[in-house]
């Protein structure tokens, strides 16, 4: 579903229903005020940012679409046609500047359409479009996917752990890299880029959280406990007995820095806050110390 924008005198827009969407919350000063506090608001599958007054989301639903891939980069590759008198005309849409003609920009996505069609003005000598790199980051962060990375324990879950010990929580370091996009369309292009920064416990039971730079250390079981170490762990003072299913409600949590550069040296960082992340139960024992005498 795409839906026709105008916007006074501006050229006619057809844009994706998710577009649609943002212009709405854009709009909507109550949820302004509320995501400037929170840095993000959620909407949708995605987290969106204001960005010079404009609201960039990054969804972390498979959009799929017809572009090229290499491992965690993708590439779309967007065309050009010129719009026929009866688009310009149903839209009414007034003549070019001088030395430029009506295209319709054409981005291949998932699904009926496309994730981005657009009248665009472009030269007629250079073939370059009247569009920047900003205008054609919407797109890439649309597609960007920010996975969900598999956390692991030690204790491994389902496992009991005990209070005074520690609980290692790390992401293998094989999942730790960026994942981007890029949108090329003509010599204007635009790229997205998520990279993961730091890993979060949280512990549950109302008790703060705790952080560690990296993907954190994995727990070798093969050697002894008191031989490593690690930056990224938790332990419990009290056991987990009275809580909720007899558990804490706990969750390890990756935080990614959201950023882009496009042609013409433009680019920057959206946010530095975006986070995905798995919740799960943790049953913490209390340890029983063995007294023996003589």
């Amino acid at each position: 579903m795409r839906v026709l924008i105008r916007a006074g005198n501006a050229p006619a827009i057809l844009l994706p229903a998710f577009v649609v969407a943002l212009l709405v919350v854009a709009g909507w000063s109550g949820l302004a005020s509320e995501a400037r506090a929170a840095s993000a608001a959620r909407v949708g599958q995605g987290t969106c940012y204001p960005v010079n007054l404009t609201w960039i989301c990054v969804y972390t639903a498979n959009q799929g679409g017809s572009r090229g891939t290499d491992g965690d980069s993708s590439t779309v590759t967007c065309s050009y046609t010129k719009a026929p008198a009866s688009v310009l005309d149903a839209t009414g849409t007034g003549a070019p500047a001088h030395g430029y003609q009506w295209d319709i920009l054409t981005c291949p996505g998932a699904g009926p359409g496309s994730l981005g069609d657009q009248l665009v003005q472009v030269n007629k000598r250079t073939g370059a479009p009247a569009i920047s790199p900003f205008e054609i980051l919407r797109i890439g962060i649309g597609v960007l996917r920010v996975p969900t990375l598999a956390a692991a324990t030690a204790p491994p879950r389902g496992k009991d752990g005990l209070v005074g010990l520690p609980e290692w929580y790390w992401v293998p370091r094989g999942q730790w890299h960026a994942v981007r996009v890029t949108v090329n369309a003509g010599p204007v292009w635009a790229k997205a880029n998520a990279s993961p920064t730091r890993l979060s416990y949280v512990p549950g039971g109302g008790m703060n959280s705790v952080s560690c730079a990296g993907p954190g250390t994995a727990f070798n079981r093969s050697q002894r406990s008191a031989r490593q170490r690690t930056d990224c762990s938790y332990t419990y003072a009290e056991p987990s007995r009275g809580q909720p299913g007899n558990a804490y409600q706990a969750g390890v949590f990756v935080t990614w820095t959201v950023s882009w550069t496009g042609s013409g040296g433009a680019g920057g960082v959206i946010t530095n806050g975006y986070t995905t992340g798995t919740a799960f139960g943790v049953r913490v024992a209390q340890a029983e110390a063995l007294v023996t005498t003589p």
